[in-house]
C-alpha cells in the first residue's frame, strides 16, 4: 500500500473513532520500540524543575532587559507549565529583594550561591525527574577557557559541568542564551542531555536576542508547532531561531548570532536540528511542561487518558526518528498501529472529559502534523568597565 493510500485509510479510521462511529477497546500503546531511548520518559510521577541563572550586567537598559527576561520566564513557567515557586530556583545578579517582583529571587548569581542551589536541588530530585537550566547574561572566552560571567570569579564550562554531575539520574536540559555561549556549552554536552546555545562560535560576542524569542516561544505556547498543546525543546528552539533570523532580515543586518542544538553528546551543535538528523531526536521528546496539566480540572480517568495520549505521541516521535532503521513496510505497519491507538485515546478523552465541541482535541489535525515529515544592542560586560 502506498503512503498516500495509507494516510487516506488512517484519516477515515481517525474520523470514525473520534466521532464515536467505530467502537473499539482502547489498546495499550506500542512501547516495544526496539532501541528506543530511555531519556525524557515523561512519566506521570516525575517532577520537572527549573533553574534560572541570570548574571550581572551594567547599564539601566541591560539590567531592565535581563530582569524582564528572568521574571517573565519564571512567571510563564508557573502560569502555563505547571511549575511552582518550589520547583523553580531563580538566581539573579547580585540579588534583587528590593526590586519589584524581587520575591521571585532566591539568591545572587555568585559561585557559592550557584553551588549551594544545585546541591540543594540534587538532594530533592528523584530518579527520572527533569532539570532544565536557563542561563541569561554574558559569556566570554573559548573552549576550556569559556566562562559564564557571574558575581565574583567567573565560572568555566568545565566547572559548571562538574556541578551537573550530581544529576546523573535525571534528564538534563541546558538553555544557554549568553553572548559567546558556544565554548561554555560544548563543555556541558553529554549523552542524554539537550544543550542549546544561542551562538555557534566564540566570536559571536554581541548580546543575542535569542533569549527574547525563546521565552516568547513558551509564552502562551506560541512555539507549539504540532498543536498538541505542549512545547518541546526542539519546537522552542526552532521558533526562537526562525524569529531571530527574521528579525535580522527585517533590520537589513548581518546576523551576529546563530543558535545551535546538541542532544547526542558529541558537542557538535546543529544549526538546523531535525528528527531525521543527528541532533533533534531527544529535543523533540523533551517537553517543558509536566506530563498532565493538573489545572485543567479533569477527572482521574480523563487525566489517565491524557497521559496515555502523550505517551503514544512520544512513541510516534521516537519511531519517526528511527525510520531509517526499519524496512518501509514494517515502519508503516508500526506507525499505523500507533496512530490508530492515538485516535482511539483521543476519542475516548473527548468523551470522558466532556469538552465542548470547539474545545475538543482534534486527532486529525494533530496526526497530520505528526506524520509530516526589541532593538539589538551591545551591552558592556561588568568585566569591561574601566
Amino acid at each position: 500500500m502506498t503512503r498516500t493510500k495509507k494516510f487516506k485509510l488512517l484519516s477515515i479510521i481517525i474520523t470514525l473513532v473520534v466521532s464515536g462511529s467505530l467502537s473499539a477497546q482502547l489498546d495499550e500503546p506500542n512501547n516495544e520500540l526496539e532501541g528506543a531511548a530511555n531519556y525524557f520518559l515523561d512519566s506521570s510521577d516525575a517532577t520537572k524543575w527549573a533553574v534560572i541563572i541570570t548574571g550581572p550586567t551594567v547599564g539601566e537598559t541591560n539590567q531592565a532587559q535581563f530582569r524582564q527576561w528572568s521574571f517573565s520566564l519564571h512567571d510563564i513557567l508557573t502560569r502555563d507549565y505547571g511549575y511552582s515557586s518550589d520547583t523553580i530556583t531563580l538566581l539573579y545578579g547580585r540579588g534583587a529583594p528590593a526590586l519589584p517582583g524581587g520575591d521571585r529571587v532566591d539568591g545572587a548569581t555568585d559561585r557559592q550561591s550557584i553551588e549551594q542551589a544545585l546541591s540543594d536541588l540534587a538532594s530533592r530530585v528523584a530518579t527520572g525527574d527533569q532539570v532544565t537550566l536557563y542561563l541569561i547574561g554574558h559569556g566570554s572566552g573559548a573552549e576550556e577557557e569559556a566562562k559564564f560571567i557571574i558575581v565574583g570569579p567567573d565560572m568555566t564550562g568545565s566547572e559548571f559541568a562538574t556541578l551537573l554531575d550530581q544529576f546523573d539520574r535525571q534528564d538534563i536540559v541546558i538553555v544557554n542564551t549568553t553572548s559567546a555561549s558556544y565554548g561554555f556549552s560544548t563543555s556541558l554536552s553529554s549523552e542524554g542531555r539537550v544543550v542549546i546555545s544561542s551562538t555557534r562560535s566564540p566570536s559571536e560576542r554581541y548580546d543575542p536576542i535569542f533569549s527574547r524569542y525563546f521565552i516568547e516561544a513558551l509564552d502562551s505556547r506560541n512555539g507549539d508547532r504540532d498543536k498538541n498543546n505542549r512545547v518541546s525543546m526542539l519546537e522552542a528552539f526552532e521558533y526562537a531561531k526562525n524569529n531571530v533570523e527574521a528579525w535580522y532580515e527585517e533590520q537589513g543586518r548581518l546576523a551576529s548570532e546563530h543558535a545551535g542544538l546538541d542532544d547526542n553528546g558529541d558537542a557538535l551543535f546543529a544549526l538546523n536540528p531535525t528528527v531525521d538528523a543527528i541532533d533533534g531526536r531527544l529535543a523533540e521528546i523533551a517537553y517543558i511542561d509536566t506530563l498532565v496539566d493538573d489545572t485543567a480540572n479533569l477527572s482521574q480517568e480523563a487525566r489517565e487518558l491524557k497521559a496515555k495520549m502523550q505517551e503514544i505521541e512520544r512513541s510516534v516521535f521516537i519511531l519517526r526518528g528511527r525510520k531509517q532503521d526499519f524496512l518501509d513496510a514494517n515502519y508503516w505497519e508500526q506507525m499505523e498501529g500507533l496512530l490508530v491507538d492515538l485516535a482511539r485515546a483521543t476519542g475516548r478523552f473527548n468523551d470522558v472529559a466532556g469538552l465542548p465541541e470547539e474545545e475538543e482535541i482534534s486527532a486529525d489535525e494533530t496526526l497530520s502534523e505528526q506524520t509530516n515529515d526589541c532593538l539589538l544592542y551591545t551591552s558592556p560586560s561588568p568585566r569591561d568597565r574601566g
